[in-house]
C-alpha cells in the first residue's frame, strides 16, 4: 500500500469510548482538535506508518450496503467534510454499542479527514478511524538549578497503533477501499473492530488471491496430506518448496499448471481439488483459477513456508533441494536417524 506519511490532516475529532458492558461512558468533543505543522507530522506517522500490508478490504452488508452503519457515516463525511463532528459522534456511538465484551478496553477514538494524492488507490481524500486501547509509561527528566528530577507519565506511543482503519474515497458503490490495522486481535472478542464495528470483507485482488491460495495449499500439505497418504516430513517439505518455487518463478498463476508442476500425481491432484473446493466453500473464499501473482503476498507467505526438519531439541535440518539426498531410518536399537549425502561443505 502506497500511503504518504506527509499527508495533510484537514480535520481531526477525538472522543473517548468506554466499555458498554462495564457501563463506562462515552465522552464527546464538540470541536475538532487544533493541529499545527509539527503535530500534523507526528500524527501522520502515528496514524499511517503502521499500514504495512497490501491486503485490502471493503465495507459489506448481507442485505444492502447502505445499512452498514460505518459505511453510511463515512459516506456522509466524504459528501460534506464539515459534518465530521456530528458523524464522528455517530461513529463513536456505533463503536460503543459493539464494545460489549468484558475484555474490550476503552480508549481514545479518533476520526480523521485526510487530503492527499493516494496514488496506490487512485484517491485524493481519505478518512481514518483509530482507537487507542493501551498506554505506555514514559520517563521525564527536568533540570532544576543544580540537579535533575525524574518522573513518570502515561501516554501514547506513536510507534504502536492498536486499531486503525483508513477508508479511501474510491469505489464507493462497491464499499470503498480500506486498509486495516488490528494489533490487539489475539482473542475472538477482539475481532469486534473489523467484523462488528467496520463490517468488512477482504477485497478480491492479486495480493488477496495469492495469499489465500498459498495458505490453502499449506493447509493441504500439512493437515490433509498426512491423513490420506503415507508421507514423511521430507515429502511435505519438498512439496512446500515446489509450491514456493512456483510462485517465486512465475508472474501469473494458472491453477492447472500449478497442480501439474507441483503435485504431478493424478490422485494427489484430485485430492487437492477436493480439499481446495471444500475449504473455499466452508470459509466463503472466492479465488480465480487465473490471476497475477503478488510478490508481496509471496514474501509474506515465505515466513510460514518453512523448509525446516526439526529433530527433538537438538537439530534443525534445512531442506532446499533434492530430498533424495536425505534418507530416514531406524537403527538396531530403535533410534530414528537421517542420513545426509553432500559433495561440498561450506
Amino acid at each position: 500500500m502506497n500511503n504518504s506519511i506527509n499527508t495533510n490532516i484537514e480535520s481531526i475529532v477525538l472522543h473517548k469510548v468506554g466499555n458498554k458492558h462495564h457501563e463506562e461512558p462515552i465522552v464527546f468533543s464538540d470541536t475538532a482538535l487544533e493541529v499545527d505543522d509539527e503535530l500534523n507530522e507526528v500524527l501522520s506517522i502515528y496514524f499511517q506508518s503502521h499500514f504495512k500490508s497490501d491486503e485490502q478490504y471493503r465495507f459489506f452488508h448481507d442485505s444492502e450496503l447502505e445499512l452498514n452503519e460505518t459505511y453510511h457515516y463515512v459516506s456522509a463525511i466524504f459528501n460534506n467534510p464539515e459534518s465530521i463532528i456530528d458523524q464522528s459522534k455517530n461513529l463513536a456511538k456505533h463503536l460503543y454499542n459493539h464494545s460489549i465484551h468484558p475484555n474490550i478496553n476503552g480508549g481514545e477514538f479518533y476520526v480523521v479527514y485526510f487530503k492527499d494524492n493516494f496514488a496506490g488507490v487512485n484517491a485524493n481524500e481519505a478518512i481514518g478511524l483509530f482507537k487507542t486501547e493501551n498506554k505506555d509509561i514514559f520517563l521525564e527528566t527536568d533540570y532544576h538549578s543544580d540537579h535533575f528530577e525524574i518522573s513518570t507519565r502515561e501516554g501514547i506511543n506513536i510507534n504502536k497503533l492498536d486499531k486503525g482503519c483508513i477508508i479511501y474515497n474510491n469505489s464507493k458503490t462497491e464499499g470503498y477501499i480500506l486498509s486495516i490495522v488490528d494489533n490487539i486481535n489475539k482473542e475472538k472478542e477482539a475481532r469486534y473492530w473489523r467484523d462488528d464495528f467496520l463490517g468488512v470483507v477482504t477485497l478480491k485482488n492479486d495480493f488477496q488471491q495469492t495469499n489465500q491460495f498459498m495458505g490453502i495449499t499449506k493447509q493441504f500439505l500439512t493437515k490433509q496430506l498426512p491423513e490420506e497418504y503415507e508421507v514423511n516430513k521430507t515429502d511435505q517439505i519438498e512439496l512446500m518448496n515446489k509450491t514456493m518455487d512456483f510462485f517465486k518463478n512465475n508472474e501469473t498463476f494458472e491453477k492447472e499448471k500449478f497442480e501439474n508442476e507441483v503435485f504431478h500425481d493424478k490422485a494427489l491432484i484430485e485430492s487437492f481439488k477436493v480439499f481446495d473446493n471444500s475449504y473455499k466453500e466452508k470459509n466463503e473464499i472466492d479465488i480465480s483459477d487465473n490471476f497475477d501473482i503478488s510478490t508481496q503476498a509471496v514474501k509474506k507467505q515465505s515466513r510460514v513456508y518453512k523448509s525446516v526438519l526439526k529433530l527433538d531439541k537438538n537439530f534443525h535440518i534445512y531442506i532446499h533441494g533434492d530430498k533424495d539426498l536425505i534418507e530416514q531410518g531406524i537403527d538396531e536399537n530403535g533410534k530414528k536417524f537421517y542420513k545426509i549425502y553432500y559433495e561440498n561443505e561450506s
